[in-house]
């Protein structure tokens, strides 16, 4: 299987070389592309090396600023595109996606056009967050299927992967969203377009190091987002 892994960073140097390691430790096949916001702790640096050391397996794409991680995202797939990858998985960099589960995925997209990591099809699995934090994301989840009747147990989870052509149906440079409502907005369209949709149970771990990306702000985004999202796919 020819598959890129999608990792957009911003200020992870203290977790980017771990999640490379474990990442080829899983799946020794895949090449990796890391999208870099201009971190100020020299994460992109640190991609610059780890590129030396493996210049035919990892990649890096430079960003001037923090643009948001939709655009991230997308500068990822086009990236993939263009080098006729079959198979993009984005996840995070900082350990809360466990590159464990990649060979799962990497069975199931066999037979379908995206799969996604969810953290409820099974319960609740997440660890190490507080009562509050997991009440937020079982609302944020529960909103986004009331708005979209999207049928997923995990509307917001960002560990994905996805068959070019998929990419391709759902015209994912048109996708609006610039933070975490990019998460929504694609298993939306993937939903729209009549992809073949499955999900796999994952164990989401809350990062290790480094400082959490959610704010107030980014929940005032999901609120009107997902409303906008939805007037938009009509």
């Amino acid at each position: 299987m020819n598959c890129l892994v999608v990792i957009p960073t911003y200020n992870e140097r203290e977790n980017l070389s771990s999640i490379v390691e474990s990442i080829q430790q899983h799946a020794p096949s895949v090449h990796i592309l890391v999208v870099d916001d201009n971190s100020p702790d020299g994460t992109g640096d640190l991609a610059d090396g780890l590129s030396r050391a493996q210049p035919e397996k990892v990649f890096v794409l430079h960003r001037p600023g923090k643009e948001g991680l939709g655009p991230a995202y997308i500068a990822g797939f086009k990236f993939a595109l263009a080098r006729d990858y079959d198979t993009v998985v984005q996840m995070d960099a900082d350990f809360s996606h466990d590159p464990k589960y990649l060979p799962l995925f990497f069975e199931k997209i066999k037979d379908h056009d995206v799969v996604i990591g969810s953290r409820y099809v099974k319960g609740i699995s997440v660890v190490n967050w507080d009562l509050k934090r997991l009440i937020l994301s079982k609302a944020a989840t529960f909103y986004v299927r009331l708005i979209t009747g999207m049928p997923l147990t995990d509307t917001t989870t960002g560990f994905k992967c996805w068959r070019r052509e998929a990419l391709q149906a759902i015209d994912f440079e048109r996708v609006y969203a610039n933070g975490y409502v990019f998460l929504a907005e694609m298993s939306y369209q993937a939903f729209r377009s009549n992809l073949r949709v499955t999900e796999v149970p994952i164990v989401f771990v809350e990062r290790r190091l480094g400082r959490s990306k959610m704010d107030g702000g980014i929940i005032l985004e999901g609120v009107w987002g997902v409303i906008r999202m939805r007037l938009r796919g009509k």
